[in-house]
């Protein structure tokens, strides 16, 4: 690289050697302070001249950088970040808050081509991270590519061009306008970014939402052995006295009574709702203040005694053992409720939880073998006892299902009354899964694992299928049950959006890297 002042000019003139003749480069000429660092791999052999505004001076550094010298007193400098081409792992890289926010230049000069850069951008005053340019033109939030009621995409991805180049971009607030093509130089404000691309279309970014999709420079996770930390839950331990509760009157009256109704849920894996009224009309209301109620082969909203209607052991009068719900679905339903409404000439019935996510987390301490054991080899089920219906899952599914990004265990399917006979399985796979099912069968009888209590007409137990196994102990005479189902994907929409607000929920859409204040973490 060939370095040249001419003095006796206003100006002062660089020849930069060794640019690629394929993408002969401009550097943006700035109002105030000028700061630049090349990279040392360019290949090429054409000579750029550009000239430097009178206020700059030049030094030449060992590895052969230019860097501006000092602005006058009335200028206020600027600190532009020297960049590194694009790796496999992007980064999130962190910058001085007293320094004022920078400016980034960008020399993507490469063999591949400037086109297959990343584009660094500032996603809050403290941070930077790499985009890719055809992704930025993909997700721009504007009102003509995401429609402003239905928040659906309504860009064709497939008509924008591969080669798409951001050329100018500005912000709201300090209004920075800066244009080079190629490089490219960037600079996101606080609040709403604006990026005018070589199609035409000029882009708008929340930086909040920026934020919240930026890639962390260290992801790799080790899932060699799965769940390395459980997701946030108390284990209601039996010796406790006290159990969550609500009241009807304050889920039905408020957001808040609601959204305190669902946290306990969430946080515990049940909690009981006093005060409601004895009648299946109420008990329907109540759940259908979470959601829709989910239907399947048993109906809607149940209304039952134990009468064999559905070829079911969960009607009849016999024990049943500690099981989650729907393992024979794809998608087992997420939520349950149980309202006694009536049990004469009899007694018994006692309702059985066990915290499955607690039982998960022993089973982990004492055998970790066992536990990937029932998160890797999977199962089949079915739900075959009425003629009309013969229900099993479009796949084999595991006892323990492992969230692929967050790396913790989220969904426990545990049913031996549903388990069919599994094939294809050599007879080492078959003594593992037994060792390992024996086990996690050996805990969750434990009597320090079981909760039992005694259902009253007036106050309904909702509980977490994807977590807490339910049972029930033998009865005589005759109880009517109602209550139903609530699907995962609801529940945890109306508690995200009550907990967290929609303009995060919408800023974090597609985004399952693990911070403590990102909402899809709360599945």
């Amino acid at each position: 690289m060939t370095l040249r002042r001419e003095t006796g000019l206003a100006d002062a003139k660089v020849n930069l050697v060794d640019i690629p003749s394929a993408y002969p480069p401009c550097i943006p000429k700035l109002n105030r302070f000028v700061s630049w660092r090349l990279s040392e791999s360019f290949k090429g052999s054409q000579t750029f001249t550009y000239t430097l505004p009178r206020s700059c001076h030049l030094s030449h550094d060992e590895k052969g950088g230019v860097n501006s010298g000092e602005a006058s007193a009335a200028e206020t400098s600027a600190e532009v970040l020297s960049t590194e081409p694009s790796s496999a792992e992007p980064s999130h890289t962190a910058v001085s808050p007293e320094r004022p926010a920078p400016l980034e230049i960008v020399y993507p000069f490469k063999s591949a081509g400037y086109r297959n850069q990343p584009i660094v951008m500032k996603t809050s005053r403290t941070t930077t991270a790499k985009f890719g340019r055809f992704w930025l033109r993909d997700n721009c939030q504007c009102s003509e590519c995401v429609h402003p009621d239905t928040r659906q995409r309504s860009v064709d991805t497939f008509s924008i061009p591969p080669d798409v180049t951001p050329k100018k971009v500005t912000y709201e607030e300090q209004i920075a306008k800066v244009q080079c093509m190629p490089p490219i130089l960037l600079f996101l404000g606080i609040r709403a970014n604006r990026m005018e691309g070589s199609d035409g279309h000029q882009g708008v970014y929340p930086v909040n939402w920026l934020n919240s999709l930026a890639p962390l420079k260290n992801r790799a996770v080790d899932k060699s052995l799965p769940n390395k930390k459980m997701r946030k839950f108390i284990a209601h331990k039996p010796e406790r006295t006290s159990y969550p509760t609500v009241l009807y009157e304050e889920v039905m009256s408020s957001d808040e009574g609601l959204c305190q109704w669902l946290h306990n849920i969430y946080l515990h894996g049940f909690c009981f709702v006093k005060g409601v009224p004895v009648d299946p009309e109420s008990t329907k209301t109540l759940l259908e203040r979470i959601a829709f109620i989910r239907h399947t082969h048993y109906g809607g909203f149940w209304d039952f005694t134990a009468d064999l209607t559905f070829k079911d052991t969960a009607y009849t009068t016999e024990f049943l053992g500690a099981h989650t719900d729907n393992t024979y679905f794809t998608d087992p339903a997420r939520l349950q409720l149980f309202h006694l409404l009536s049990h004469t000439d009899g007694d018994g019935g006692a309702s059985l939880l066990v915290d499955g996510f607690w039982a998960a987390k022993i089973m982990r301490a004492e055998n970790p073998q066992n536990f990937q054991v029932l998160a890797a080899m999977p199962q089949p089920f079915h739900a075959s006892g009425n003629e009309e219906t013969c229900i099993q899952p479009t796949e084999q599914m595991p006892i323990f299902k492992i969230h692929p990004q967050f790396n913790y265990l989220y969904q426990i399917r545990w049913n031996n009354y549903d388990r069919a006979a599994k094939k294809d399985w050599t007879v080492e796979e078959q003594n593992r899964w037994y060792n390992a099912a024996r086990h996690f069968n050996d805990i969750i009888t434990r009597e320090k694992m079981q909760i039992w209590t005694q259902l009253e007409p007036g106050t309904a137990l909702i509980f977490d299928n994807w977590r807490m196994l339910h049972g029930r102990s033998e009865y005589t005479g005759k109880r009517r049950m109602c209550g139903g189902y609530i699907n995962s994907d609801d529940y945890v929409s109306r508690y995200r959006l009550l907990r967290f607000g929609r303009e995060k929920i919408l800023n974090n859409i597609g985004n399952f890297m693990g911070r403590i204040d990102n909402p899809n973490f709360f599945l």
